[in-house]
């Protein structure tokens, strides 16, 4: 294989753009292991008070993750965003105005690999709240990483809560309204058909967020992020396949996905775990608007799920000419 070299004189700033996201990359695939070995140490060595002191507050805070959280606008705003929202870039577009007095249940697609789009849309910045005044964002990840010792507040500053259906509830129950709950609606399950150039959304089947929305009159609002799944490249794993097979396995015993991915590095453009500079741009659609039911049939579930796919259907199709979509490619729903 052919080793392609950056060039030296690459512009000081673009370099500083591949450390920021050189450093996001390494919190959301080797962070959490850090910690959890820094408090193994704790443990066995002379400051093993310290470790039950973190035990006993983790105790007292264990359900602060399904409970709304605990931003911090310090670290949501930390000049290292900023460099890593410009690698890319990502951009987010407003095609519709959202009344702050309402909560909101944005449905974000496609899930891609690490989900950069979502990130550095709801979690960094003051862009969204330029956007969309008076709404606060609450990005809902799986519950299993609030369990990691530090890793756990980390991701909490930045605005980052269980995706449990407690946690959803509370942010949607808030009465005043301006919440905005943001779910990666295809999951773990859906990096698996991250590669470059797929339109395909595991969505058929799930209808959970469907049933949240009513039980809490939460307007829905359909997300797109174009460009998500032209970060990285995947190890070929069609469905059927040996790898596919084991990854979808391993998926339901531990919950998140293993999808094999590869792409550029520091100093070379041929390989690596540093996503390729492709711009994100994350439409955000407009609101349909949810009756609250408390008891909804599995009819109107369906009803509202099938009026959900149909608006991000159009979403799409509206916007697709903008990113570079072909005229004749159109989203696939599994």
């Amino acid at each position: 294989m052919k080793v392609e070299f950056a060039p030296i004189n690459v512009p000081l700033k673009r370099r500083i753009q591949t450390v920021a996201v050189l450093q996001w990359i390494f919190s959301f695939l080797l962070l959490a292991e850090f910690c959890w070995g820094f408090f193994v140490l704790l443990i066995l060595g002379n400051f093993w008070f310290l470790a039950v002191l973190y035990l006993l507050w983790l105790y007292l805070d264990w359900e602060t993750p399904c409970a709304g959280g605990r931003r911090s606008q310090w670290v949501r705003s930390w000049t290292v965003w900023k460099y890593f929202r410009e690698y890319f870039p990502i951009h987010l577009i407003k095609t519709s105005d959202l009344n702050p007095n309402q909560n909101y249940l944005l449905g974000f697609h496609p899930h891609g690999v690490l989900v950069a789009g979502a990130f550095g849309n709801f979690c960094t910045g003051a862009n969204f709240k330029n956007l969309f005044p008076g709404l606060t964002p609450y990005l809902h990840i799986m519950p299993i990483w609030f369990g990691c010792p530090f890793f756990r507040e980390y991701i909490m500053s930045a605005g980052m809560v269980s995706a449990s259906k407690e946690s959803v509830s509370y942010v949607l129950n808030n009465e005043g309204g301006g919440h905005a709950s943001v779910i990666v609606i295809g999951g773990a399950e859906e990096s698996l058909n991250a590669h470059p150039g797929s339109l395909t959304l595991n969505i058929l089947k799930r209808k959970g967020f469907i049933k949240m929305a009513l039980k809490h009159g939460a307007h829905l609002v359909p997300v797109f992020s174009f460009g998500e799944n032209e970060l990285f490249k995947q190890v070929a794993n069609p469905k059927g396949s040996w790898l596919r097979n084991v990854q979808e396995k391993l998926q339901k015993i531990m919950g998140f996905a293993l999808p094999l991915f590869h792409a550029r590095g520091v100093f070379q453009y041929s390989f690596g775990l540093i996503p390729y500079r492709q711009p994100i741009h994350t439409v955000v659609g407009s609101p349909i608007p949810v009756k609250r039911n408390l008891n909804p049939t599995r009819e109107e579930i369906d009803q509202l799920h099938t009026l959900y796919l149909q608006k991000l259907r159009q979403l799409f199709e509206e916007h697709k000419r903008n990113y570079g979509i072909p005229e004749h490619k159109s989203l696939i729903f599994e």
